[in-house]
């Protein structure tokens, strides 16, 4: 199953990889990868910050608050930065349940108080919870789930699935535990690029215009009883993502004319 997603992913990351990934330097490409990833990952949950504004902040830090910007999200997006830089310098960790607890934690440690007092950055809810229009069941029940949840995948990924496939069937599954009172969201698309970057594969950003396909593809798991529409997603925005940056830098390689 997936044989032709598969098929034409590989063909194109080998193409990306060689390109782009490999002229760019690993240090540049993290860097560059790191400031859309966050951007767009944060706006899906309705941070404002454009990827210029994510940009200027990482390069300059919380002195340089862009304009029309809160301080709430500015803050949001600097813990998504820790929470980055902490996955992917420790991607030989396990894919466990320590690991998701610490990723939930650097995510939301100075954000967390504002949106549900009392709460504990990295600590599991201690309410059922909502997001959107989907109501999730008893949560002492799904975060029961968790730790089958993090040892099925990492078996997945030990027997060979392909990562995209595992990175795909870990989040949607994750997503309806949503198994912290915040952060879920965030934390989830973090975790599944981490099962793609130790597999070294590239990242994969789910970008704000694909919100609508996203949360589609996430409901279809419980409408449907599948989660065939996600896998399919992921493979289709990651080759369309690298078809872009390729495509990018053909136009960008054109000489200039000059009077």
């Amino acid at each position: 199953m997936f044989e032709k997603e598969i098929e034409q992913y590989e063909l194109v990351r080998q193409e990306y990889q060689q390109k782009i990934a490999d002229k760019m330097g690993h240090r540049q490409w993290m860097e560059y990868n790191e400031i859309l990833f966050s951007a767009h990952s944060c706006a899906i949950e309705g941070n404002t910050f454009t990827v210029d504004d994510t940009r200027i902040l990482r390069e300059q830090g919380m002195a340089m608050i862009p304009v029309g910007r809160s301080l709430l999200e500015c803050t949001e997006m600097a813990d998504h930065f820790r929470a980055f830089d902490y996955m992917v310098s420790h991607l030989q960790l396990p894919f466990d349940e320590a690991f998701l607890k610490e990723v939930n934690r650097l995510l939301t440690e100075h954000t967390l108080s504002y949106r549900a007092a009392g709460a504990v950055a990295g600590d599991y809810t201690t309410e059922d919870m909502a997001a959107g229009d989907t109501v999730f069941g008893d949560h002492e029940k799904l975060i029961a789930r968790v730790p089958n949840l993090m040892a099925s995948t990492q078996r997945a990924l030990d027997d060979g699935q392909h990562p995209m496939v595992v990175a795909a069937r870990w989040h949607g599954y994750y997503e309806y535990l949503h198994p912290f009172r915040d952060g879920n969201g965030r934390t989830g698309r973090l975790l599944s690029t981490f099962i793609l970057l130790r597999a070294n594969h590239p990242l994969l950003t789910i970008k704000l215009e694909d919100r609508a396909a996203y949360i589609a593809a996430l409901k279809a798991i419980r409408s449907e009883g599948t989660d065939e529409h996600l896998i399919i997603f992921f493979f289709q925005t990651a080759i369309k993502n690298m078809k872009g940056e390729l495509a990018q830098k053909h136009r960008n390689s054109r000489p200039v004319m000059f009077f």
